[in-house]
This record gives C-alpha cells, sequence and structure tokens, in this order.
C-alpha cells in the first residue's frame, strides 16, 4: 500500500474518531494533535487545529516531515498557509492550484480559502474520495470537531498537495 494510500485510510479512521476542541461542555481531546507541537497548549489551538490534524495523519501515515520545514514563513504546519509555503518551496512535492485538468486522489490535500472564515487559507483536509463534482475530505476542526465532509469542487478549493508516496524531508 503506498503512503498516500495509507493516509487516506488514516485520516478517515481519525476524522471518524470525532476528535473535539471545546464544545458541548465537554473537556478536549485533542493531545494526540496538539502534543506533537511543543508549547502549543488548548487556549491557542482550540477551534483553530484542522492543519495540526492534517499533520498527524501525515506523521502517522509515515510521512517524515517536520514540525517546521524551513521553507514555512509563516508558522508551523499547525498553519494552513505554512502547508501551502512548504508544498510551493520544496521541488518533491507537487502543487496544484485549482485547474479543471487536474484530478484530485485520496490521500492528497487540500487547502481551502473562506470556508470556516471570511478568510484565505483558512482550512485544510485530506481527501478520501474523489467524485464528479466533489471531494470526500478528512477534516479536523469542523466547528471545533472532526468528521468527513462532502465538499464541491468549487471557487472556495485554493490548491492541492500531492506528497510523493515514502516523502522524506531532508534539507540540502
Amino acid at each position: 500500500m503506498s503512503t498516500r494510500q495509507k493516509l487516506s485510510e488514516i485520516a478517515k479512521a481519525e476524522a471518524q474518531r470525532f476528535y473535539h476542541g471545546r464544545v458541548m461542555k465537554t473537556e478536549h481531546n485533542l493531545h494526540n494533535i496538539i502534543n506533537l507541537f511543543t508549547g502549543w497548549v488548548i487556549e491557542e489551538a482550540d477551534g483553530m487545529w484542522c492543519a495540526a490534524f492534517v499533520y498527524y495523519c501525515c506523521i502517522k501515515a509515515g510521512f517524515e516531515i517536520p514540525k517546521r520545514p524551513k521553507e514555512c514563513l509563516s508558522g508551523s504546519l499547525a498553519g494552513c498557509k505554512s502547508w501551502e509555503e512548504w508544498a510551493i518551496a520544496d521541488e518533491k512535492i507537487t502543487y496544484y492550484p485549482v485547474d479543471e485538468n487536474f484530478i484530485p486522489e485520496a490521500g492528497d490535500i487540500v487547502l481551502f480559502n473562506n470556508v470556516c472564515i471570511d478568510h484565505e487559507h483558512d482550512h485544510i483536509g485530506i481527501i478520501v474520495e474523489n467524485k464528479e463534482e466533489s471531494i470526500m475530505v478528512a477534516e479536523g476542526n469542523i466547528n471545533n470537531v472532526s468528521g468527513i465532509i462532502e465538499r464541491k469542487k468549487d471557487s472556495h478549493i485554493r490548491a492541492y498537495i500531492r506528497l510523493p508516496d515514502w516523502y522524506s524531508y531532508h534539507t540540502k
């Protein structure tokens, strides 16, 4: 099984575990996700952990990625914008701005604009299935909970990121 296929399966299973921040007067269960980022605490992460969920799934699938690749100018991979900075700068990664000819696959990472808030780089997830008019996406932090969401292929999609199978980050 390829690493990207494994990523898709892990993301689907992890999203269905019902990770959540502080919702419905319950304590969060995000320890596995936020503890990957030294010094990050629930007060900062609560309601802002979609990118950290993607990172957590990537690590669990076997991708070797540092928390903050040198290409990330805006912070760690706990932030959506950092994923784009890294993907554009690392020649081993394929970055696909929205293009009608691109066919997303399970295991691709998708970046969104204006999905959760009226802002660019506001959300990120992992594709678990591609359909003709939509994609099924494993996401963290959908109203502060994880889940599988069907998203239309529309203007909210900023770009896709395709990590090569068996990707390992090494600085030059």
